[in-house]
């Protein structure tokens, strides 16, 4: 049986069209990667767990600051490495600057036996829609794909409105 994951995707406008706040891993494994190693803030939701509930908890986790409210648009859960995942996406700001994630202890270098406190996630980014499927860990992709979707865009779509932010992206 696949375990269940759960996490929220925001999504804002900005002047080259819709953004979606990804999260880069923390640790060692991850420091050097890019392409294909960001992810949806998401996390493990406990048995019984409601998944929206497991989304907000895991975002806060991720982010460091409590979901946002607002009307929460389910995709159709994903399964891809032995995962369920269900994220829940909301179109809504969040100031980068708030960024700071949970951390882990993990033993680095291995072997050594010292102990080092790691991010979960190291950094947190709006990424614009169409460059969302190159950064994300290639199970995540039909998440944006589903996203663009109900927004009626494709990912190479650019929206010419004003933003509803000042907030710049880091790419």
């Amino acid at each position: 049986m696949p375990k269940l994951s759960a996490g929220i995707l925001l999504y804002h406008k900005a002047v080259t069209g819709y953004e979606v706040l990804l999260v880069h891993p923390g640790g060692p494994f991850w420091a050097k990667k890019d392409n294909g190693a960001w992810s949806i803030p998401k996390g493990q939701a406990e048995e019984g767990e409601d998944t929206h509930v497991a989304a907000k908890r895991e975002f806060a986790e991720e982010i460091g600051s409590a979901a946002p409210a607002g009307d929460y648009t389910p995709l159709t859960p994903v399964k891809y490495s032995n995962k369920a995942v269900h994220i829940f996406a909301l179109e809504s700001d969040f100031d980068l600057k708030r960024f700071k994630s949970n951390t882990f202890e993990m033993e680095w270098p291995p072997k050594s036996g010292n102990k080092q406190l790691i991010p979960e996630n190291d950094k947190a980014a709006w990424v614009p829609l169409a460059q969302a499927p190159q950064k994300l860990v290639k199970g995540q992709v039909p998440i944006i794909e589903q996203l663009a979707t109900t927004l009626g865009v494709s990912t190479a779509d650019v929206i010419t409105e004003e933003p509803q932010s000042n907030q710049a992206s880091l790419f």
